[in-house]
C-alpha cells in the first residue's frame, strides 16, 4: 500500500471558518474508533497542506477525510481528540476558529471570537497511514444510481462477525452494470443496476457498514468516484474519501440459493399487505414467528405469543390451491416490502419449508427470505 508521509508539526497556525470546519470535522468523526484501548483511533489528524486543512480519522476498517479551505502558517501535522475536537468546532462563537500549535508545547489552542480552548495532543507519528489519494485510479458512476442499489441491500447484511464475509456486500461492475448482494443467511438481497456511462471490471466484498457510511455522506454531485488500491476501496464524493478495506473470503453463490420455478406466485398491494405486517409485528415477541396463512382467496397474518396474546388480519389474494401455511421473521419480511417501491408486489412460494421470494414490477431487485417452521 502507498502510503501518505505524516510531517510532525514544526510550528502551526491554521485560521479556517467555524462553519466549514465543523460540518467537516461532524463527517470525519463518523470513522472515530470505540474502542478506548488504542487511543491514537479516537483522535482526529489535522494536515496543513497546500493552502487547506485536511482532516482524518479511522478505525482501521474505515477512514474518512475532508479537507477546509484555511490560512495555513507552517506545516506539519497534528492528532487532537476527535469527540472533543466536533463538541468544540459546533459551540464555537463567531465565524472564525483559530488553530495554533507551537513546537515547544504538547497542546494545541483553539480560540474563536471570545472562547479559547487548550487541548493535549496524540503524536500524530502513531496515527494510521492511509493510501496517498493521488496514487488511486478511479472512475465514475452515478451517485443516485449507486446510492439506490445500496439502499436496496446493505440492510441484509449479517452484523455478526464470527462470519467477515456475511458482514460484507458483493460488489460487481462488469458489462456497463453493478450488482450487489448481501445475505445474513436468513435472508438475500440481490440488485441490479444499469449505467449509461462505461464502468471497469471489478469484484470485491465491502464491509456493509462502509457502503452505509457512503450513503450517509453522498447527499449531493452527480456522480461518486471509485478506486481500488491493493486490500482497499476508496469512494470518493462532494470532497470527501471514504476509504475501506477489502473482506478477504468467498461470498455465497448466491444465484445458486435462488430457487429456479415456483409453486404458487402472487400478486399484493405492498402498502396495504406492509401495513398489515406493521401492525401484527407489533404481537412478536422474541423469535416467534409470523404466521401467513393462504387459502382460496384469501391471505390471513396471524400472530400468536404465549405471553402477549394472538392477532388475526386477512386481507384477498387471488390464491388457489390447497392451505399452505408457512412462518416468516417479522422483522426480516417488513424488510423486505420496505425496500421496494412499487404499488404492488409479487410473492413466489414453493411449501412452508422452502424460500420465499419477494420482487417488484420489475426483475432487477430481488429478496429472498428463509421460513420458520411453524410450531406444532
Amino acid at each position: 500500500m502507498i502510503e501518505t508521509d505524516i510531517v510532525v508539526s514544526a510550528g502551526l497556525r491554521i485560521t479556517c471558518t467555524k462553519d466549514e470546519l465543523a460540518q467537516a470535522l461532524g463527517v470525519v468523526a463518523r470513522a472515530l474508533s470505540t474502542r478506548t484501548s488504542v487511543q491514537i483511533l479516537s483522535g482526529i489528524l489535522l494536515e496543513a497542506r497546500a493552502g487547506e486543512l485536511r482532516l482524518a480519522a479511522t478505525d482501521m476498517e474505515l477512514s474518512l477525510r475532508a479537507s477546509v479551505p484555511a490560512q495555513i502558517e507552517g506545516d506539519g501535522a497534528i492528532v487532537l481528540p476527535g469527540k472533543t475536537l466536533v463538541d468544540i468546532s459546533r459551540l464555537l462563537p463567531g465565524d472564525e476558529v483559530t488553530i495554533e500549535h507551537r513546537p515547544a508545547e504538547s497542546v494545541v489552542h483553539v480560540t474563536a471570537g471570545t472562547a479559547s480552548y487548550t487541548l493535549n495532543t496524540y503524536n500524530p507519528e502513531d496515527f494510521p497511514r492511509l493510501p496517498e489519494l493521488e496514487a488511486v485510479s478511479t472512475f465514475s458512476v452515478e451517485r443516485e444510481s449507486l446510492l439506490e442499489t445500496i439502499g436496496r441491500v446493505a440492510r441484509a447484511a449479517s452484523r455478526d462477525e464470527s462470519r467477515p464475509v456475511l458482514t460484507g456486500v458483493l460488489v460487481q461492475f462488469g458489462g456497463g452494470k453493478l450488482v450487489m448482494a448481501a445475505t445474513d443467511s436468513y435472508r438475500l438481497a440481490v440488485k441490479e443496476t444499469s449505467f449509461s456511462s462505461a464502468v471497469p471490471d471489478l469484484e470485491a466484498i465491502v464491509p456493509g457498514r462502509a457502503l452505509q457510511e457512503l450513503a450517509r455522506i453522498a447527499t449531493s454531485g452527480d456522480e461518486v468516484e471509485i478506486g481500488v488500491q491493493e486490500n482497499q476501496v476508496l469512494f470518493s464524493t462532494d470532497g470527501v474519501w471514504l476509504t475501506t478495506r477489502r473482506i478477504d473470503g468467498q461470498f455465497p453463490n448466491y444465484r445458486q440459493l435462488l430457487p429456479e420455478a415456483f409453486e404458487h406466485e402472487l400478486t399484493l398491494p405492498r402498502v396495504e399487505l406492509l401495513d398489515v405486517i406493521r401492525r401484527a409485528s407489533v404481537m412478536i415477541q422474541r423469535s416467534t414467528p409470523l404466521q401467513l396463512r393462504f387459502a382460496e382467496g384469501e391471505l390471513t397474518v396471524i400472530a400468536r405469543t404465549h405471553e402477549v396474546g394472538e392477532s388475526t388480519e386477512s386481507l384477498p389474494v387471488a390464491y388457489t390451491g390447497d392451505v399452505l401455511e408457512i412462518g416468516f421473521n417479522a422483522d426480516f419480511l417488513r424488510d423486505g416490502l420496505e425496500l421496494l417501491d412499487s404499488d404492488d408486489v409479487r410473492v413466489k412460494l414453493i411449501s412452508p419449508l422452502r424460500p420465499a421470494v419477494i420482487q417488484g414490477e420489475g426483475d432487477d431487485f430481488t429478496y429472498l427470505v428463509m421460513p420458520i417452521r411453524l410450531p406444532g
